[in-house]
C-alpha cells in the first residue's frame, strides 16, 4: 500500500485533493518530476480533466490507450505528470497544457494547434561531452545534445517538437522577459522580470513589484498561460 499509494492527508497541496474522502490515493512514480512536483496521471484524469470517478473507470481509459503526455500514449496510473506536460486526447481532439495556478494548484489550460506539439522545457545545466559536443539537461529529465556551440543559458527556455526534438524556439532569462514563477509564495503568478539580483530577482505585474528567488523564475515568452 505504501509504495503506490499516498495518504489524502500529506498529499501534496499541489494536487487540490479533498483531505476527507477514500484514505488512499494513487503514489506519482519515480520519472522526471519528483513527488512535490508531479501529480499521478490518475488524478488529472478524474480531478482535472474529469473524465472518470473511479478508480475502475480511470484504468479503462488508460488501457484504451486514449490519453497521451508529451506525445506518447501513457497507461500507468502513477504516471508523474509534472509542469508544462503535454495532455492530449486524440480521440476528443483535445490537448492541454499543464500549469501552477496562482493559489499554487495543478490546471490545466487548452492549447490551440500552434502549441499542441510543443514541448516547452527550461534549461538547467549545460555540460560537455564527448566529441566536444554540447548537452543540455533540461527541467523535465530530458537533454540534448548539439553540434556546435549556442547562445543557449542556464535558465533559458526552449521550444521543442513534440515530433521530432528539434528546437522550435528560444526565450532568454534576462530583463525584460515574460516569466512564470514555478515555486514561492507567488507561484503561479505571471509578469516581468523588471531586475537581476545574485541570487533573486524583482518580478513586475500590473498589482505592483516584488522579489522572489531567481530559481523560481521560467521565461514564457508568449505562450498562454491560464491568466492569458
Amino acid at each position: 500500500m505504501v509504495k503506490n499509494h499516498l495518504s489524502r492527508l500529506t498529499a501534496p497541496v499541489s494536487w487540490g485533493v479533498k483531505r476527507k474522502g477514500i484514505k488512499f490515493i494513487t503514489r506519482p512514480h519515480a520519472g522526471a518530476h519528483n513527488l512535490r512536483e508531479s501529480i499521478p496521471l490518475s488524478l488529472v484524469i478524474t480531478d482535472l480533466l474529469k473524465f472518470a470517478r473511479i478508480r475502475r473507470e480511470t484504468k479503462k481509459i488508460l488501457n484504451e490507450g486514449k490519453i497521451f503526455v508529451n506525445g506518447k500514449v501513457r497507461k500507468d496510473l502513477g504516471y508523474a505528470v509534472g509542469l508544462m506536460d503535454v495532455i492530449s486526447i486524440p480521440s476528443l481532439n483535445q490537448d492541454y497544457r499543464v500549469f501552477y495556478d496562482i493559489k499554487g494548484k495543478f490546471k490545466l489550460s487548452p492549447l490551440g494547434d500552434d502549441e499542441k506539439d510543443v514541448r516547452i522545457v527550461q534549461i538547467k545545466n549545460k555540460t560537455i561531452i564527448s566529441g566536444k559536443k554540447i548537452q543540455l539537461n533540461n527541467s523535465d529529465g530530458t537533454n540534448i545534445i548539439l553540434d556546435k556551440v549556442a547562445s543557449y543559458k542556464t535558465g533559458d527556455t526552449l521550444f521543442v517538437s513534440l515530433k521530432d526534438g528539434s528546437i522550435k524556439d528560444h526565450v532568454s532569462l534576462k530583463r525584460g522577459a515574460r516569466i512564470y514563477l514555478i515555486g514561492g509564495t507567488k507561484r503561479g503568478v505571471v509578469g516581468t522580470l523588471d531586475d537581476t539580483k545574485v541570487n533573486t530577482i524583482v518580478v513586475k505585474t500590473p498589482e505592483g513589484s516584488f522579489e522572489t528567488a531567481k530559481r523560481y523564475a521560467f521565461a514564457i515568452g508568449k505562450i498562454k498561460t491560464l491568466e492569458a
